[in-house]
């Protein structure tokens, strides 16, 4: 008789306790509902701190913008771009995802949506701009006869010379290229102006890359303007067929320039010259370094102190005109009207003056202004500077890692957030009290705007230039006050009276005012510790101090505080940032070691100051240079050098070529085999084999500039920080 089988599960318990490895499942799904409820908890945290904080959203937007242009700078490929997209993509489609099935507003899931929108908008804008205007460089140095229109004209009177911008065609491949030619000023006739064609023979060189890592990139800023070379005049300019229409702006900065020089004498007048046209070629070297080594190089440059002082001057000027006419002011609104003319004042100033980016980020700020004043709105918002930053950046989405950009929005950004501070506006609030204190408690205010300005700009300064100021806050407390109240006013009055001929007294005026102005920059500058070098910051340090200061500027309560960590953070990384020890030139001609003199040590004393003072700066030295030859630890011969250093315990032995002469290969070799580290600006043989590094003429094109850390044996080259930019591409194929 046949049995019955027993079914799968029979003599097993039924009670899910009772399973063999029922505990461990438990154990896990308690601990993925734990994992989930601290989620949930978090997300719940965020979303209640954000609707509570109270912030406004429309900075953080400009921010986030600035943030995906950024991004295409910092990623390395087009790959990484399309990637960075389809993630910001993705987010808003999560965040949205998850927002369609809630009741209530979340304000963590609308953030993640808007800041992943104006990210990949930011990434988009500038790969964009840099596909539509960037120009491929020439392949390598090479003498041309161009024929061409002038696009631009700037005369460098300081240097003698003139800078021209040409539209010219390639004879040999056929295509039309931009290129910027020096001239000779005592070759350049005044008929040579915009839209004149003209033919002459020059000496070309594609745009340089930095010439040290962290060093000023020049080839990334021609790319953007559509340089696609750049050299100096052989021989004669002919013109060939004068401009059919002048360029009215162009014509009337220079004829405005011309005009201040000649009724003011000296270095006044260039800088005169400069407040009143944006035309600073005029001004000396001396004083340049004068004005910026007392932190008042700003009021050289168009910007916000005057643009404002212009549209403020036409605004009051306006209102107070306006008014003297009873039918206008019974019909029309006298702030709407005055706020009109002060906006036209100002973008005629902001066109006069050339138009740059710190120029138009302070007029669209200035008009703002104009506007709220005229609706009766608060005037200084952070919203404003967000409304003025995105319009600049949108336009020219390249600026954002200029330094121009970066000083001009961190200084307002700065202001707007001290003076909407609290504690300020009571600070400031009108009171009973007597005119000196009064006076007293503006001043104190300004004082404070200025420590508060250079402490935001730190960073940035460090970041580009590699030196710190000392005195800039108390000579801006002198100079602002004077150039925003004295000398503008003076200068307009002047310009004003000669349309009577009656402006002498106020170019008399205004010539004291601005030697009154070089006399404190000149002081200040001269102080001792007036300028301190200092090794590059990082770009991640610059990044998270930066960012610190942002949330301490844009957020507000006591949330701010936050703020402080990433600043602090920053601070320690920066003061703990070692000093190359070995700095290489991208052309292996110039060669740096620091920490064995006081002195920076170098291969050879350039003829130019251009290689010596960026192996100065980006060393954190200063003072002069001194030779290998005349140092007592280097062996020199006519054709190499032998320098011994000692780092991190060990012993390094560096090999540098002095001349470009032959030199048998056996006993090459058997230098290179003795050395750690064998520096040459020519190709060397596959015999020369060093024990850590080769950097020749081969390594150098492929890399860059090169600066060596030793003690943490590690090299940082100009080629890691440039990726599949055009503009290194190009420098990479030659």
């Amino acid at each position: 008789m046949a049995t019955r089988s027993a079914p799968p599960l029979a003599g097993l318990p039924l009670h899910g306790g009772d399973f063999p490895h029922d505990g461990a499942a438990q154990r896990q799904w308690r601990k993925r509902r734990r994992l989930s409820s601290v989620a949930a908890d978090l997300l719940r945290w965020a979303d209640a701190f954000l609707g509570r904080a109270g912030f406004d959203r429309g900075p953080w937007l400009a921010v986030g913008f600035a943030s995906g242009i950024g991004a295409w700078f910092l990623l390395d490929t087009v790959w990484a771009w399309a990637a960075f997209l389809l993630l910001c993509g993705l987010a808003a489609l999560f965040a949205l995802a998850c927002w369609r099935g809630r009741e209530d507003r979340s304000h963590l899931l609308i953030a993640v949506v808007a800041l992943a929108c104006v990210l990949a908008l930011g990434m988009a804008a500038i790969w964009a701009r840099s596909t539509t205007v960037g120009a491929e460089p020439i392949a390598y140095p090479r003498v041309l006869a161009l024929d061409g229109r002038i696009l631009a004209r700037e005369d460098q009177l300081a240097e003698a010379r003139t800078r021209l911008t040409l539209a010219v065609r390639d004879a040999e491949t056929g295509w039309a290229m931009k290129v910027r030619v020096n001239v000779q000023q005592d070759r350049v006739s005044p008929s040579m102006e915009e839209g004149a064609r003209v033919r002459l023979k020059a000496r070309l060189m594609p745009p340089s890359p930095p010439i040290l890592p962290g060093a000023y990139d020049f080839a990334r800023t021609a790319w953007f303007e559509g340089l696609a070379a750049t050299g100096s005049l052989i021989g004669a300019v002919d013109l060939i067929e004068p401009a059919k229409k002048p360029a009215p702006l162009a014509e009337a900065q220079r004829t405005l320039s011309a005009h201040v020089r000649a009724n003011m004498e000296g270095a006044a007048a260039s800088i005169a010259a400069a407040l009143a046209s944006g035309d600073r070629g005029a001004i000396s070297e001396a004083d340049e370094a004068a004005m910026r080594d007392s932190g008042l190089t700003h009021l050289l440059s168009i910007s916000g102190l005057h643009v404002s002082a212009v549209i403020a001057a036409a605004y009051l000027l306006a209102i107070r005109l306006l008014a003297l006419w009873p039918w206008l002011a019974l019909r029309v609104r006298l702030p709407l009207a005055a706020a009109l003319l002060g906006a036209l004042a100002g973008i005629g100033y902001t066109l006069l003056t050339g138009a740059e980016v710190p120029t138009v980020r302070s007029c669209v700020g200035a008009v703002l202004v104009l506007i709220a004043l005229a609706l009766g709105r608060e005037p200084l918002s952070l919203r404003m500077v967000a409304v003025a930053a995105i319009v600049v950046l949108a336009l020219w989405p390249e600026s954002l890692v200029g330094p121009s950009f970066q000083m001009s929005f961190a200084a307002v950004i700065a202001i707007v957030a001290l003076h909407n501070a609290s504690w300020a506006k009571r600070f400031l609030a009108p009171r009973e009290q007597s005119w000196l204190a009064r006076t007293g408690r503006r001043i104190a205010m300004l004082f404070a705007t200025g420590l508060l300005i250079e402490f935001a700009l730190m960073p940035i300064v460090l970041f580009h230039f590699h030196r710190a100021g000392v005195y800039g806050a108390f000579a801006n407390v002198l100079a602002i006050p004077l150039v925003t109240f004295v000398t503008m006013p003076l200068l307009a009055l002047a310009l004003l009276l000669d349309l009577v001929g009656a402006g002498a007294p106020a170019w008399w005026a205004a010539q004291v005012s601005l030697d009154l102005l070089l006399g404190l920059a000149r002081f200040t500058a001269a102080q001792p510790g007036a300028v301190k070098l200092m090794p590059q910051m990082g770009l991640g340090t610059v990044l998270v101090i930066v960012g610190g200061l942002l949330w301490l500027a844009l957020w507000q309560g006591r949330a701010r505080l936050w703020g402080l960590i990433p600043v602090a953070i920053g601070v320690v990384v920066f003061l703990s940032t070692p000093i190359p020890d070995i700095l290489i030139t991208r052309d292996g001609r110039h060669v740096g070691v620091t920490g064995e003199s006081d002195r920076l040590l170098v291969l050879r004393d350039s003829r130019s100051g251009f290689a010596r003072d960026n192996l100065l700066e980006l060393a954190g030295a200063e003072g002069e240079v001194l030779l290998f030859e005349e140092w007592p630890g280097a062996r020199c011969s006519r054709d190499f050098c032998v320098l011994s250093l000692e780092r991190g315990g060990r012993e390094w032995h560096v090999l540098m070529a002095r001349s470009r002469d032959m030199v048998e290969e056996r006993a090459l070799a058997a230098a290179c085999e003795r050395a750690d580290i064998v520096i040459a600006d020519r190709f060397l043989p596959r015999s020369c084999q060093p024990a850590w590094l080769k950097a020749d003429g081969r390594f150098l094109r492929r890399e860059g500039g090169t600066a060596i850390y030793l003690e943490r044996e590690t090299i940082r080259t100009v080629a890691q920080s440039q990726g599949e930019h055009g503009w290194w591409q190009g420098d990479r194929g030659r």
